[in-house]
């Protein structure tokens, strides 16, 4: 009993102490870019933090799991309970640093000249920073409408938490209006960006001795004729071209990523693998691609297992990550736009949890603090500049939704 009591006595001690606690945004980020959350590994150290942070001030976080236990999204909403409201939104993982030539250390936050160095501090835990740090001036107004956080895991492996996240939104009951997803545009409003489709393709051939290549199927070769498709492809869309949208560049992109297959040179290669992707236009059909690659391996195939009926080409999907669509005269974008002061949206080629809230029903956009240069590189920074501009737009997003802006 003695023990139990003084266990009872040590978490009072520390929802008292997250009671008390107090980040400026630069404090904030500082925690969080501290916690190693790798797409590789586990986000529940960081989800844990925020999720103490947040019941000290009263709230009632959400989360939910992906199968291995090992990752959590979080939900949880500030000022009245009901529909509607505007979701703030962004992942908590973050790409590795591995073999990238930092000079400080990536998992320490360090302010050098007006910039804040760290694995994550661009993309995206400086927009994470702005809003957790914010939510006792938040909580201090007469919200009318809900503002609601949302922290997900593993976008950067194809946005994977995000659809339970919006699952656990519906669990709970609840149906916001608006979502911002705080990735890096320097503030400036997004309302459109490419969709994501990648997939990686086996080539199994039939060894033989290379002096006999007859006998053989050369799955290299075969490979290479499938890339060399896959690159008349990305030709073709080439010559689609439409700049008046305002993408860069402004056609859907083809790309083989990585390649590997054979044993060695005098032998016929059984494998080849590659992995591959295409970055699509908002509004293109996303099935024309993968359905031509399938026709076109169809018409390879039957030589192959002429020679060996084992000998075959397989391709699975991996991330399909629908982009944003334009609104016309969307919630998000009006709302987004009279809080940053800006006239028009502008649009992105990097893909975002954005659409995937969009097909959920909800009106969105994309702004957030940073410049996506910076991201997934060495030494990534986010302007405190940037932080500020974050900072100012969350507060006018609560004036907003109290009646005062």
């Amino acid at each position: 009993m003695a023990l139990l009591g003084c266990t009872v006595r040590v978490l009072a001690r520390r929802e008292e102490a997250m009671a008390e606690a107090r980040y400026t945004p630069t404090e904030m980020l500082a925690r969080l870019v501290g916690f190693d959350t790798t797409s590789r590994g586990s986000n529940l150290a960081l989800i844990d933090f925020v999720a103490d942070y947040l019941r000290g001030y009263g709230l009632a976080p959400t989360l939910s799991y992906d199968d291995s236990g090992d990752k959590a999204n979080l939900f949880a909403t500030l000022g009245p309970a009901g529909d509607g409201g505007v979701v703030l939104s962004g992942h908590t993982d973050v790409v590795p640093v591995d073999g990238q030539p930092w000079t400080t250390d990536p998992f320490t936050l360090v302010e050098r000249a007006g910039k804040l160095y760290g694995r994550g501090s661009c993309d995206m835990k400086g927009f994470l920073a702005v809003a957790l740090a914010l939510v006792p001036d938040l909580l201090a107004m007469p919200l009318a409408r809900p503002i609601h956080l949302a922290l997900s895991y593993d976008e950067e492996v194809g946005c994977l938490g995000v659809p339970r996240l919006i699952e656990s939104i519906r669990e709970v009951g609840l149906a916001p209006a608006i979502v911002i997803v705080g990735e890096p545009s320097g503030m400036r409003v997004v309302n459109a960006h490419k969709g994501v489709y990648g997939f990686v393709t086996t080539v199994t051939g039939h060894e033989a001795h290379s002096s006999a290549t007859h006998i053989g199927v050369n799955a290299i070769l075969v490979g290479g004729r499938l890339i060399a498709f896959l690159a008349d492809l990305a030709d073709e869309r080439k010559r689609r071209a439409a700049p008046q949208r305002g993408f860069v560049p402004p056609y859907t992109t083809v790309h083989v990523g990585t390649v590997e297959g054979g044993t060695a040179a005098n032998i016929v290669p059984r494998l080849c693998r590659f992995a591959w992707e295409y970055r699509l236009l908002p509004g293109e059909d996303a099935d024309e691609i993968p359905n031509r690659f399938a026709t076109y391996v169809k018409e390879l195939e039957p030589a192959m297992k002429k020679i060996a009926p084992d000998c075959g080409i397989e391709t699975r999907g991996g991330a399909r990550v629908p982009g944003l669509e334009p609104e016309p005269g969307g919630e998000a974008e009006a709302l987004a736009l009279a809080l940053t002061g800006d006239n028009r949206a502008g649009v992105v080629s990097y893909g975002t949890e954005a659409g995937l809230f969009q097909r959920a029903g909800m009106s969105v956009v994309i702004c957030g603090p940073g410049d996506i240069a910076q991201a997934h590189k060495p030494d990534e920074f986010v302007e405190t500049a940037q932080i500020e501009a974050c900072a100012r737009f969350v507060r006018r997003l609560g004036e907003r939704l109290s009646g005062r802006g």
